[in-house]
Formats: C-alpha cells, structure tokens, sequence
C-alpha cells in the first residue's frame, strides 16, 4: 500500500471522527445552554419577582388602611366617650374625625389598587409558569431523542477511534508527522484526491507528470498550490 493511500484512508476516517465531534460538542451546548428554556426561566423569575412585591405592596397596604380605622375608632371613643366636656377640644376631635376619614378614602383607594395590581401580577406568574412547564417538558422530550442521538454517535466514535488505530499502524511515522502538521494547517484536510487532473481541493490543474507523481508509491507528492498531499487513484 502506498504512503498516499494510507494516508487517505486515515484522513476519510478523521473526517468523520471530525463531524461527529463537532456533533456531539452541538448537542453538549443545547443540552446546557438553550436559549428558549433561559428566557422562559427568566419571565418566570421577573413574573415571579413582581408577584411578591405586588403582595407586599398589599400588605402594606391594608396595615395602613387598618392603622387608620383604629385612629378613627380612638378618636371618635374621645368624642363620644363623655371624658372630653371642652367644647373646643369636642370641635377639634370632630375636625380630626374628619381629616382622619377623608385619609382613610386615600388609603382605601390605594388598597383596591394593590388589589387590582395583584391581580394582574397573579395572572402573569401564571401564565409565565404555564410556559416555562411547556418548554421543560419540550425540551425533555427533544433531549431525550439528543441523548439517544449523543449516544450512537459516542458508539461511532469508539468505532471510528478502533479504525485510526489501526490504519495508522501501516504508516511511517514520517509520513505521519506530515500529515499531523497538515491537518492543523490546513483546516482539517492534509490531503486530497486528484480530481479531473486537478487538486481536488483548490482546482489547480496538474500536468501529467504531476498525476504520475501523485501515483507514486514511495513517496508523497503535494499540490503545488495549496500544499496538500495529493492521492491519485
């Protein structure tokens, strides 16, 4: 066998030891990163987020508007509870009564919309939770046909590891060492086929000498263009 073709059949086997390696590092990123499941998490978590500042809001709220009723009620036990016979101080604790009950309106009004607002908040975080248990559930079933694709794919990687091995073992070292620095150099592809008397991977057109070079079983030949090892059939 010649130096060339060994070195072709490693290349068709580390092309695709390639392929499936950019492969699985694809499904690695969608598995750990998917964009629509994190968008999904994070409407949740703002939806979420507001909910709770909602109800405090609301809470706050209705301790206010029950503060203010007890200050009614106190104010108005001093006016009716016979210990006040002032007239000045009765006139006052009425004006009080007044303003203290005109403020109670103002509270009211912000409780119903805390109200209102938790309302909204309320149906948001639902609809927010609804969504997010849809992606989970899309993606757990997505995933699961990634996992099985991961799966073979890791299985045809041992496969295609086994198969390197042993072609490597029938090509000097030398050789070997060419081709390595080549593969780095050349994106992947050290060498290439002889295609219509040209270089199959960038289109230069050889004389036949060349050809008959490329042929060769003792020793490789390159494109003189691109500098890939060159294999003719």
């Amino acid at each position: 066998m010649s130096a060339a073709l060994g070195l072709y059949r490693l290349q068709q086997v580390d092309s695709q030891i390639d392929q499936i390696q950019v492969r699985l590092k694809a499904i690695q990123q969608t598995l750990e990163n998917d964009v629509v499941l994190r968008a999904a998490s994070e409407h949740f978590t703002t939806a979420d987020g507001k909910h709770k500042d909602a109800e405090r809001t609301l809470k706050l709220s209705e301790s206010e508007v029950e503060k203010q009723q007890i200050k009614i009620q106190q104010t108005e036990a001093s006016l009716y509870g016979g210990k006040v016979h002032n007239p000045k101080e009765l006139q006052d604790l009425q004006k009080d009564i007044v303003s203290l009950k005109r403020y109670l309106e103002t509270l009211e009004e912000r409780q119903l919309e805390a109200m209102l607002a938790i309302e909204d908040t309320e149906k948001n975080l639902q609809t927010a939770k609804t969504d997010l248990e849809r992606v989970q559930s899309n993606l757990k079933e997505q995933n699961k046909d990634l996992a099985q694709e991961s799966e073979t794919l890791r299985k045809d990687l041992e496969r295609l590891n086994s198969e390197r091995q042993a072609v490597v073992t029938d090509i000097a070292s030398q050789a070997l060492n060419v081709y390595d620095q080549l593969r780095k150099q050349k994106r992947g592809i050290a060498i290439t086929t002889v295609t219509d008397n040209s270089c199959e991977a960038c289109g230069t057109t050889l004389t036949p000498s060349q050809q008959q070079t490329a042929r060769s079983t003792s020793q490789l030949f390159h494109c003189p263009t691109c500098g890939r090892i060159l294999f003719a059939n």
